[in-house]
């Protein structure tokens, strides 16, 4: 399987250096290890690790490139995702994982530890407990946006930083979701950027802050 993960994103991220590919490939022995202790992947899922979940995850970047420095939030991250891909594939950019669920932000610590991510941190909390501010907030499906949208409102710095907002991987016909919510926001489809069918209908839903 860690082979098919390489190769799978060195296709579409020519850019990642051997060192990142290597992160990747030990990234998904890790999540098999862990799953069989913790459940934080559907079991009948693990098989399609690489496409459903690293990615997936990765889709936020083909939309969005961190700047270095910048601090990002990643809600109700489960196992890890999306903030664990891309804090291999952003180094210079820190990212803090909060879940709500304890055994979660465990098995991200350790997986962390274990990949040597120094600009990982983790923590057992909702995300309105969280006193930091960031520069970006990055999600996966946790709830639909009406509901999401409050929880991280005020969780930005102040000031001015190019495409700072709301990053949140969702699927399905969000037009009715995105009009209940009444936000402004950009929806990139990930077909446009993946061939993989499972791909048809995710999307990442931008929500810019000012």
């Amino acid at each position: 399987m860690s082979q098919a993960i390489r190769t799978l994103l060195s296709g579409y991220f020519p850019e990642l250096t051997e060192y990142q590919l290597q992160k990747y490939e030990q990234m998904g022995h890790l999540y098999q290890e862990w799953n069989q202790k913790i459940n934080v992947i559907s079991r009948k899922d693990m098989d399609q690790l690489g496409t459903h979940h690293i990615l997936h995850s990765l889709g936020i970047a083909k939309v969005i490139q961190f700047p270095e420095q910048a601090h990002v939030l990643d809600v109700g991250t489960g196992g890890g995702l999306p903030g664990l891909p891309l804090a291999v594939m952003f180094p210079d950019v820190r990212f803090h994982l909060v879940d709500s669920i304890g055994k979660k932000i465990h098995v991200v610590e350790e997986i962390a530890r274990e990949l040597h991510l120094q600009n990982v941190t983790a923590s057992h909390a909702r995300a309105e407990q969280v006193r930091e501010k960031f520069d970006f907030v990055v999600s996966r499906a946790v709830t639909r946006l009406a509901n999401f949208y409050p929880w991280v409102a005020n969780s930005f710095k102040k000031g001015a930083i190019p495409d700072k907002g709301i990053y949140y991987l969702k699927g399905g016909d969000l037009e009715e979701e995105i009009a209940e919510s009444g936000l402004i926001t950009k929806v990139y489809d990930l077909k446009h950027y993946f061939v993989e069918d499972f791909f048809e209908t995710k999307k990442v839903v931008v929500v810019p802050m000012p």
